[in-house]
Formats: C-alpha cells, structure tokens, sequence
C-alpha cells in the first residue's frame, strides 16, 4: 500500500476514554507498513505502553498540529479550538454535516489551513450503510440507563464500567414494577443494542422501525413507560415528540433515553430540547406534570470503554488499511467539499492524498 502516516490524538472532552484504534489493530497497522504515532493520553482505556509494545511511535498529547502535512489526524470526537486553521486530513466525527451548532465554523478551519474532514459518520460503502459505528454500544447504553433510572437506580455521576457489571445492575430486583418499554429504530445497530439491555433486564420491549412511524401512532407511543430512540434521520420527518405532547395529561411516558442526540439539528426527531446532558448530570426533567425525565448523552458508548473501541477498531481496520485506494475515503472526501461549498465555503481541490 501507499505510504501512510496516522496520528492518533489524545482526546480533549475528558469524559472520552474511546480509542478508535485498540493496541492489537495498531500491531497490524504497523506490521502493514504503516507509520503509526500514538499520543499520550491520561484518560484512554488503553495505556501507551500497550501500544509502544507494538511498534508505535509516542508523542505528547495535542500535538498533533506540529505532525507533517500530510499526516492523517485520527480521532473521535470534537477538535479543540486552537488551531484556528487546520492544514491535516482529519478522520473523526465532525458533526457538521446537518446544520448543526458549530459547523460553519469548523469546515472553515478546514478551508483556511487547506486540510480536509474525512467523517467517520459518513464512511460508507456504495449502498450508503456505515463501514464503522458506535451503535451497537450506543444503543445498549442508552437503553441500560433508561431501565436503570425508570428503576430509580441510576447513580450519578455515571462512571466508565464493564458489560459484565452493567449487566449485574440490570437485572431486575425484588420489588421492581414492570413497565413497557418503546424502542424506535429499532432494526438497526442502535436498535439492536438497546434490545439486549431490554431483554438483559428482563423487559420485552415494543419495536418499531421504518413502517411504524411512517404513520406515527402517537397515542401508543405516549402510552409506553419508556421510550429509546435510535433513529438518525437523514431526511425530515415529522417529530415523534412534541412540545404539545409534554403536556398531554393521558401520557404514561416517564424516561426519554435519546440515543441520537441530533439536538440542534433540523432532522432532529425529538426536538422537546435544546441541550444534551452530562455524565455528572445525566438525566435532566423536561416536564413536571405530568413528569418527563430525558437522557441524552452524545458519547454513551464511552461508557463501556473497551467493548465499544474493540468492536469500533475491527470494523475500521481495514478501512484503514485501504486508506490510499479505498472508495469509500473517496466519498468521504467528496462529501466534505460538497457540504462546505453548501455553506459558500471554499475547499482546496486534489486526489486524496494530495488535499
């Protein structure tokens, strides 16, 4: 393959204990050929000396910005804000792609240094389906905090954990009512995922995907306990949830887990809020009679920190290893200048390699 150097940055929101690359898969990278440097982090779930093992080079954490030009910059989540022009090609979920709060700004940085954004997000293949996601976990969790708070046992603030120990709290108790739960989107990854913690704490939960909110059922949906959200909609829809439903007096639903948390955008299907919550305060009231509680954390697979970066890495790995021909970096590439010309935002032109 082509030469490439990936940099893997520590990651600046220090509740992300996530690695898109675990220490295994950075042992083939570099048996591959290629050149890998691993930044420092305190918080990661893998320490740096599982990965100067495997042949990495190490740097200190954030400095990224001093690697070559034609590094690729590998990462999860968001940027810091300095530096102001970003020369590299990044690899991470921006975030920018639906008019959310920000986005301007950040394909801006892209057009002043002359870098590209290649987004996890949209690393597809030629169907459109995701070539690496979070939504297994993402779903799990969300689901796992929705029974966990509806059950009165969710502690805060939320600390990262294991399957085997989030699996122990699930477990349904003495004393513990039943109540019925709504998974919507729940066919895909997301879906998926909040099904087993359902199933893991004993509740057989109501699914719906594309054919049940075609023709939304709004009576039965505010008619569940709990309601998990894995819908990402690309297209609008209309929303599932409204203000005017906060405030029905006949809506049995309690706990909102929004495993999306599209919030700010305008394909947002739950737009009844206009912030997501925190590990430190995860669940935040929406309405006080009848209740409403909403969980909405947008890094829920951090939570299980190993599982989801294990998974996440597999599946990126041999994206990675095809970085120099791989069409789908192709469609990734495309779709970051055909966003930011969207926005009147001028991007440099070339083949990948070359942005």
């Amino acid at each position: 393959m082509t030469e490439l150097h990936l940099w893997l940055r520590h990651e600046p929101r220090t509740t992300e204990r996530r690695t898109p690359v675990v220490p295994s898969d950075a042992r083939r990278l570099v048996e591959s050929g290629v050149t890998l440097t691993v930044e420092e982090s305190p918080q990661r779930i893998f320490p740096i000396e599982e990965y100067g093992a495997v042949g990495v080079r190490v740097a200190p954490a954030d400095s990224w910005a001093s690697a070559p030009r034609d590094t690729v910059i590998l990462g999860l989540k968001e940027l810091p804000d300095e530096p102001t022009e970003l020369t590299h090609r990044h690899i991470f979920f921006g975030h920018a792609y639906k008019g959310q709060p920000g986005a301007s700004d950040l394909l801006s940085r892209f057009a002043a240094g002359g870098g590209a954004l290649l987004d996890l997000e949209y690393l597809v293949d030629d169907k459109g389906r995701r070539l690496a996601a979070f939504g297994f976990w993402a779903g799990y969790l969300g689901a796992a905090l929705a029974v966990l708070q509806h059950r009165g046992r969710l502690v805060a603030p939320l600390t990262p954990t294991s399957k085997e120990e989030l699996d122990e709290l699930l477990q349904p108790a003495a004393g513990d009512a039943e109540f019925s739960a709504l998974v919507i989107g729940a066919l895909g990854r997301s879906g998926r995922g909040a099904r087993v913690a359902f199933s893991t704490a004993g509740i057989e939960p109501t699914c719906w995907d594309m054919a049940e909110t075609q023709n939304l059922d709004r009576p039965s949906l505010l008619a569940h306990d709990v309601l998990v959200n894995c819908v990402l909609a690309t297209t609008p829809v209309p929303p599932f949830l409204r203000e005017a439903d906060l405030d029905d007096p006949t809506r049995r639903l309690r706990t909102v887990s929004d495993v999306t948390c599209d919030v700010g955008s305008p394909l947002n299907v739950l737009p009844v809020y206009d912030r997501t919550t925190e590990w430190d305060d995860p669940v935040r009231q929406l309405h006080e009679r009848p209740p409403l509680d909403l969980i909405a954390i947008d890094n829920l697979p951090s939570l299980l920190p190993k599982e989801s970066s294990t998974d996440f890495s597999a599946a990126l790995l041999p994206q990675l290893l095809d970085f120099a021909t791989g069409e789908a970096w192709g469609r990734a590439l495309d779709l970051f200048r055909t966003k930011s010309r969207a926005l009147g935002i001028a991007v440099a032109e070339g083949e990948l390699g070359h942005v």
